[in-house]
């Protein structure tokens, strides 16, 4: 009786199946929370400072001497030295909130 090749069965050198596929995982982005509510209310209602984009949007922030005023400290809290970093671009068509702007401030970090 003659026997009947059958080649090794083994996956091929570049195959898929010989290689099991590893869990690849993206770095998340470090965000840093959201400015809470009553920051972002107190910009609209106590801001001093306007800057016009064009287009009827308006930038709005609180300058320092506003900061300093019973009223804004009283309505921001502990809150008061981020609301010093944050604006909002103001369409003013259609009176409503673009989007909140934050900045990094050095002195916050340290």
């Amino acid at each position: 009786m003659a026997t009947r090749f059958q080649p090794r069965r083994r996956p091929d050198r570049f195959s898929p199946a010989r290689f099991s596929p590893r869990p690849v995982q993206a770095p998340q982005p470090i965000r840093p929370p959201l400015p809470p509510a009553a920051v972002i209310d107190a910009v609209l209602r106590f801001h001093d400072v306007e800057v016009d984009q064009g287009g009827q949007r308006t930038l709005l922030r609180l300058s320092e001497r506003a900061l300093r005023e019973p009223q804004v400290a009283a309505a921001l809290g502990a809150d008061a030295r981020r609301a010093a970093n944050i604006a909002i671009l103001w369409n003013e068509r259609e009176s409503e909130i673009i989007r909140v702007l934050e900045g990094n401030d050095a002195r916050i970090a340290a």
